[in-house]
């Protein structure tokens, strides 16, 4: 499935790949990877509220600055939340950019292998291979409760909207 001109990156629009994912919806599983190269599901972080902060690429301004205030802000709400990074930068890059940013408290995993979380999610920009820019915030019960995906790539996600739809799940 395609979204033809569902969202632009610097103006040019682009198509999304894979269902689009709304609230209410099971949230669907995926397969991705860790920084230390292991397998990632759904089921790993069972039981917590989870967050998927998607971006392009953290060596990028925006998603630099997203997943810096993710790390500083968000993970104060509670132990039952767990921010997940995801992007499609290998897992050595993800590691690096966490040790060299003093990222600790989000968890960055990498979808470049099979692009398995973007086409899951409806987030895979068909033209790039890369992620759409979106918040996805999930219960405990793997429900999707909210979803934000920018319409312009370059642009940043509304993080106070972010935190509230945290907040009405804890």
């Amino acid at each position: 499935m395609e979204r033809a001109k569902a969202v632009t990156f610097l103006g040019t629009p682009l198509t999304l790949v894979g269902k689009e994912v709304k609230v209410g919806d099971k949230a669907p599983d995926f397969k991705v990877l860790d920084n230390d190269l292991n397998e990632k599901t759904l089921a790993d972080y069972e039981g917590k509220v989870k967050v998927f902060s998607v971006v392009p690429s953290l060596d990028t301004g925006v998603c630099d600055a997203q997943t810096r205030w993710f790390n500083q802000e968000a993970t104060k709400l509670s132990d039952d939340v767990v921010i997940l990074t995801v992007s499609m930068d290998l897992p050595f890059a993800q590691k690096r950019w966490c040790g060299a940013a003093g990222v600790n408290n989000v968890i960055t995993l990498s979808d470049h292998r099979d692009a398995s979380f973007g086409t899951n999610y409806g987030l895979l920009l068909k033209e790039l291979r890369l992620l759409s820019r979106a918040i996805v915030v999930v219960d405990k019960n793997d429900k999707v409760t909210y979803v934000e995906v920018v319409p312009e790539v370059s642009n940043k996600v509304n993080f106070d909207a972010a935190v509230d739809a945290i907040k009405k799940v804890l």
